[in-house]
């Protein structure tokens, strides 16, 4: 680790999120309930995103769509699924607001990228490697 990311970079992260927590966390916990009351459990929505060095974590999120299936068991398309109360939480991103606990953990970082869905992480790798002729 460099010596900015160990001195600066990541206790900023850790010093950041962790006032974002204290501030937000009446906002949270708002929002938890009314996740809680209008789609049920579970509260949030987890999802593997590559990271550092492309090591996976789970990034997680307040859901903001119903589990609805056709009948076959099949999920329904998101664009169905995804609920007005879900798209208010999109809107003003407080659907991300879980993921500050990702930045406690060092997942991720205040300042960077945001992690790409796994299943991009092959053409990630053939365009950055493309970008270094």
């Amino acid at each position: 680790m460099k010596i900015y990311q160990r001195f600066f970079k990541r206790p900023m992260d850790i010093v950041l999120s962790g006032a974002a927590l204290v501030v937000l966390s009446p906002i949270m916990v708002t929002v938890a309930i009314l996740v809680r009351t209008k789609l049920g459990s579970p509260i949030l929505f987890k999802q593997a995103r590559p990271g550092l060095n492309e090591g996976i974590f789970y990034m997680y999120k307040f859901r903001t769509m119903t589990d609805e299936k056709d009948s076959n068991g099949t999920l329904l398309p998101d664009d169905i699924r995804l609920t007005k109360f879900g798209k208010l939480l999109r809107s003003t991103s407080l659907d991300e607001l879980p993921g500050l606990l990702n930045i406690i953990k060092g997942d991720m970082s205040v300042i960077g990228p945001r992690p790409l869905l796994v299943q991009y992480l092959p053409l990630s790798y053939i365009s950055s490697k493309s970008s270094f002729r």
